[in-house]
């Protein structure tokens, strides 16, 4: 279920994290379910067990998950993540929409790639 790139610019811990909190945001990982120990996910994942604790602790930072003492860590019931990600996510579109129109692409083109992109998404849903 976490498949990590080690190609990818992105740092392992970052992307450990991401998919961690996207799986919580899609539901798959739902409120108060226990995640795998720091060692174990490391083992499965074939990475150092300092790439999962980073991982783990911004995810608790950002109030993702919470940890119990002596038990792990768990998925968080706190219902402003969905909100706060697809707040920080909509920024970003922003950003890159803004991008676009100071490359100089026109505002029908912009709007017509967003529009594609949202309808392949629906196709891929289906697949």
């Amino acid at each position: 279920m976490i498949i990590l790139d080690n190609q990818s610019r992105l740092p392992i811990y970052e992307q450990l994290k991401n998919r961690i909190a996207e799986l919580v945001l899609t539901g798959v990982y739902p409120p108060d379910m226990q995640l795998p120990s720091v060692r174990s996910l490391a083992r499965e994942l074939g990475v150092n067990p300092n790439t999962v604790q980073k991982a783990y602790q911004e995810l608790e930072r950002e109030q993702v998950i919470y940890t119990v003492g002596g038990k792990g860590c768990f998925i968080s019931t706190n219902p402003l993540i969905r909100e706060r990600r697809c707040r920080e996510t909509l920024d970003r579109l922003t950003a890159a929409v803004r991008e676009c129109h100071r490359a100089g692409i026109p505002a029908e083109e912009i709007r017509r790639a967003v529009s594609d992109t949202v309808d392949r998404m629906g196709e891929e849903d289906e697949t």
